[in-house]
């Protein structure tokens, strides 16, 4: 089996890849990441944000959020 290096771009790289003698069998692909999100995922508002993280919060009637309830362990802990 040999290694190979491939760079360029995806095109390229597709190209190099086809062009490829025998059975290719594995391939690592590194994607960057872009630096700057598109700009319709950034929300505008905090009501949006919060409403985008609404699936993921917990709701309770009450809850002791003091110093001591929140470093004492609880029973069962």
């Amino acid at each position: 089996m040999t290694a190979k290096v491939l760079t360029g771009s995806k095109q390229e790289i597709a190209q190099k890849v086809s062009s490829i003698e025998g059975r290719v069998r594995e391939v690592i692909v590194f994607v960057e990441e872009p630096i700057n999100p598109p700009l319709q995922t950034i929300p505008e508002t905090a009501a949006e944000l919060f409403a985008e993280m609404e699936p993921f919060t917990v709701r309770v009637d009450a809850f002791d959020d003091s110093r001591k309830g929140i470093y004492e362990p609880m029973e069962g802990e």
